[in-house]
């Protein structure tokens, strides 16, 4: 079972995410904001992290290269979800760090299958 932490400030959003996760058979990490889901991020190890861009306290960018300036969260997938749909959004999000870019609303087939790509053994 791997762990997946989505960074999330808005419950209906994580929960909906939440089912997809838990459904393929991983375990769920949330953190609220940016700081926190670094925080989690240090203390769990989540396998993979989905990331919102738009966070109360500092923005999804400056988490995911807070992240990457860790050794240990290299090679961990970063997966951008936001309701940022403006051009060069998806490309500051890959230049941050983050491996995809996905906007909301969310698209649980996408997400599925994002997350199933970087987590194989994951269950259908």
């Amino acid at each position: 079972m791997a762990k997946v932490l989505y960074i999330e400030d808005n419950p209906d959003n994580m929960q909906l995410v939440q089912r997809v996760i838990t459904a393929l058979g991983h375990q769920f990490l949330w953190a609220a904001d940016g700081l926190s889901g670094i925080d989690t991020t240090q203390l769990e190890h989540p396998d993979l992290i989905l990331l919102d861009i738009n966070l109360p306290d500092i923005d999804g960018y400056e988490v995911a290269r807070r992240l990457r300036s860790y050794k240990k969260n290299l090679h961990v997938p970063i997966i951008a979800i936001t309701a940022n749909a403006l051009k060069g959004d998806a490309e500051r999000a890959l230049a941050a760090g983050c491996d995809v870019y996905m906007s909301k609303p969310v698209n649980i087939r996408e997400l599925r299958a994002h997350v199933m790509g970087f987590l194989p053994e994951a269950t259908i």
